[in-house]
């Protein structure tokens, strides 16, 4: 077989007529490693469905493992038996952990697929075991997939689609809800599958993960608009950034610094370790910054944790006696590994849980009673780490007006609201759309508006960057810099160390506990990174760049990064005689 997938000018509409897919052609290799990148809502995840035979198109033809599945000349397109013959061999990693777990017991859930598809049962429990321990699941075999984190019930659905021993396997932001070694460890995952022979196509949002792939396709508006290599694709520097994509850190960094460009980064350390002088001044260490918050008895917290622990029904505790006091009008990040506790505190942050033991004081009013957690209404938004599953209206402006409307605001400040809401998040011109209709990354700022919109004084959110591309995640950070500087008070769970290091503060969260607290410099220094690798946290991509180079500088940003590094590197004008 020359090609396990083939689709032929498909193109595919959905029922309100929103065409996803616009004449695609496309054939994946056995034993091909397909990236495929594109900004949200540009057909990705719809062309992985179509990939899968999970969705039939309404114009071409779409073979799959041999089998023609769809051809739009026959005067029945959909051939229902291919198609299921076909899905046998074909495995989906969906974005959303949740659309894919279907049991309450994770051993039993990662061998479902094998039990359709007939597996003996003594093979159906070496597949189980093999795959757990492959994506580090395997002390939670008999846990409840429902009461894990995001990023562990991401790697409980991959290790599903892996026990089924599929020929083409499909992720679609397989990566969205890991830590950094989640994410690392999922890129060692496929590299053995691909060593293996398998069939790879990989949807992702992360530039650095297609530099890992044989061919590149990028889609835009449904349609294939650049295709090659990592190397070819990412050398359309201006079309990447006009799709709102972006170029990996490591071609950034050679353009700013005019060297050769290359988006492989072990030649560019080259390249820059090659012109950095021997004899070159080091530049000192950055200070340790102040930390954000005072202590002191006049600084009243926005928001405060006293010794809180908290567990799910279980022995494990998923917070223990968890100290902290957040200042108004700052910004927090919390880090921590997957299953650290981080979306269990943003819970009781926001009086959604109350704790086992300790106290959380909101504006000095405790969340323990619950005539006092009615007090708070509207004074806490929180965006949850699937904030589409907030949505629930027929349009995106019902959706909006909700919160306002049931703050009792009159309906000329409720659309004023609104208006102003989708105006920040760049939706203006969707207020009749379906918000079912919209890529993940527009539900996503759909679901922030409708927050933004009842103006609250504490915005929490749970990886609020997760599954928006690079364009979105940048709207993002500029839309949280803007509601900051009017001084509302941002808490932030993220996997990202860049979006860590934009914070006041960042807390890092390891085995149910605080680890470290403090301004990024103090939480990325040398002494305690360390414990950061220890715990499965990375540092800003610009601080790894400058630790890779040995340099005595702790940049945190590419800006820093490309000083730090200028002076040093950039070809002399003159040579002294």
């Amino acid at each position: 077989m020359d090609r396990v997938a083939a689709l032929s000018h498909v193109t595919l509409r959905y029922q309100s007529g929103a065409q996803a897919l616009e004449d695609v052609s496309l054939v994946v290799r056995p034993g091909e490693r397909l990236c495929v990148l594109g900004s949200n809502g540009s057909g990705k995840s719809t062309l992985a469905s179509v990939l899968c035979g999970l969705l039939a198109p309404d114009e071409g033809t779409v073979t799959l493992l041999g089998e023609r599945v769809f051809d739009s000349g026959r005067a029945e397109p959909i051939d229902f038996a291919a198609y299921q013959r076909a899905r046998r061999g074909v495995g989906l990693v969906f974005q959303n952990p949740d659309d894919q777990i279907v049991t309450t017991v994770v051993d039993e859930d990662v061998a479902f697929g094998p039990e359709n598809l007939g597996v003996a049962p003594d093979e159906i429990t070496v597949r189980v075991e093999r795959e757990l321990r492959r994506v580090a699941m395997m002390d939670y075999a008999k846990a409840d997939p429902t009461r894990l984190s995001g990023g562990q019930k991401q790697r409980v659905a991959i290790a599903g689609a892996l026990a089924m021993e599929p020929q083409v396997i499909v992720f679609d932001e397989p990566g969205s809800l890991l830590d950094v070694r989640g994410r690392r460890a999922i890129m060692r995952v496929m590299g053995r599958l691909a060593a293996d022979g398998a069939t790879i196509v990989h949807i992702t949002h992360f530039m650095e993960e297609a530099l890992e792939a044989d061919r590149v396709i990028v889609l835009e508006r449904g349609r294939i608009v650049l295709e090659g290599t990592p190397q070819e694709v990412f050398g359309h520097a201006d079309k990447i950034a006009r799709l709102g994509l972006e170029e990996p850190f490591a071609a950034r960094l050679s353009r700013r610094l005019e060297l050769p460009w290359t988006c492989d980064a072990d030649a560019l350390e080259q390249a820059i370790a090659h012109r950095l002088d021997k004899t070159r001044a080091k530049l000192p260490s950055a200070s340790n910054a102040v930390p954000y918050f005072d202590d002191s008895p006049s600084n009243k917290p926005a928001i405060a944790a006293e010794h809180v622990s908290f567990s799910y029904r279980t022995e494990r505790k998923a917070l223990d006696d968890v100290s902290l006091g957040i200042a108004p009008g700052s910004s927090v990040a919390i880090v921590g590994q997957t299953g650290s506790g981080k979306s269990t505190l943003l819970r009781l942050l926001c009086a959604l849980e109350v704790p086992d033991a300790g106290n959380v004081l909101v504006n000095g009013i405790s969340t323990r009673r619950k005539r006092d957690r009615r007090k708070l209404h509207g004074t806490i938004g929180y965006v949850m780490q699937h904030p589409e599953r907030q949505l629930f209206a027929e349009t995106v402006l019902e959706d909006v007006a909700f919160g306002p409307t049931n703050m009792g605001l009159s309906a000329e400040e409720v659309a004023r609201r609104c208006r102003a809401a989708l105006d920040l998040v760049d939706l203006v011109g969707f207020d009749d759309a379906s918000p079912f209709e919209l890529s993940g990354g527009q539900q996503r700022l759909c679901a922030i508006a409708g927050i933004l919109a009842m103006r609250p004084r504490i915005i929490v959110l749970d990886e609020p960057t997760a599954g928006l591309d690079p364009r979105g995640r940048q709207e993002l950070r500029w839309i949280l810099e803007r509601i900051g500087e009017q001084g509302v008070t941002i808490v932030q769970v993220t996997h990202n160390m860049d979006d860590a290091a934009r914070a006041d503060r960042v807390i890092v969260l390891d085995q149910a506990r605080v680890m470290l607290d403090g301004s990024p410099r103090e939480v990325f220094c040398a002494q305690t990174r360390p414990a950061l690798h220890d715990a499965g946290l990375g540092v800003p991509t610009a601080l790894d760049w400058a630790l890779r180079l040995g340099l005595a500088c702790q940049p945190l940003t590419l800006d820093e990064l490309v000083a730090c590094l200028d002076l040093s590197i950039r070809p002399a004008q003159s040579e002294e005689v």
